[in-house]
């Protein structure tokens, strides 16, 4: 690469301009200027940015964030100009799978940014898993009336939620269940979800 003037990059990662990337689009997780954000500040300032983000191109020639939305809000509060980023040409699934399991894992994690995110990767999953075999269409139909056709439809779906639920609480170390009932909380009116939050 040195050779033919390309340039170099230090572990797959380059320095992009902070104000050329742009946040994950309904992003879940909070950014907070608390303590632990000040930290944070500190150990960029004396360290600089010890892990790259990870961005996606966009059609205007510019980034999308995928995860490091803190360490980016940090290093800005540092006076950095550039962050090191990895770049990754994904899908809008990708991404989203992506950018949930890059930020489950995080110590603090308030229950309303769990439940958006496993909201987020679940859709993601249903999409990328959608059946399209002749076996369960068939079963649709060759169901006789609307209703059994529905009830077919349902149970198809079902059991579609169900693995995805399972796969989703497997990546996050928790059951299928507990991660339908962190969905559930997406139905939440904001007042009493940032009461579950508090």
């Amino acid at each position: 690469e040195e050779l033919l003037g390309a340039p170099v990059t230090k572990d797959g990662t380059e320095e992009i301009r902070i104000d050329q990337i742009f946040p994950f689009e309904n992003h879940p997780f909070k950014v907070l200027d608390d303590d632990r954000m000040q930290e944070l500040v500190e150990s960029i300032k004396a360290n600089g940015v010890l892990s790259p983000v990870i961005v996606r191109p966009d059609d205007e020639g510019t980034y999308e964030m995928i995860s490091g939305h803190r360490r980016m809000h940090a290093a800005k509060l540092a006076g950095l100009t550039t962050v090191p980023a990895i770049v990754k040409q994904l899908t809008n699934d990708e991404a989203v799978i992506l950018m949930v399991d890059a930020n489950i894992q995080r110590e603090e994690i308030l229950p309303s940014e769990r439940a958006f995110s496993f909201k987020m990767k679940m859709d993601a999953l249903r999409r990328q898993g959608e059946r399209t075999d002749l076996s369960s269409r068939l079963e649709v139909e060759r169901s006789e009336n609307i209703t059994s056709r529905l009830q077919v439809e349902k149970s198809i779906k079902r059991n579609r939620d169900g693995w995805n639920s399972e796969k989703v609480g497997a990546d996050a170390g928790m059951g299928g269940r507990q991660v339908l009932s962190y969905i559930r909380l997406t139905e939440l009116c904001p007042e009493l979800l940032q009461m579950v939050d508090d």
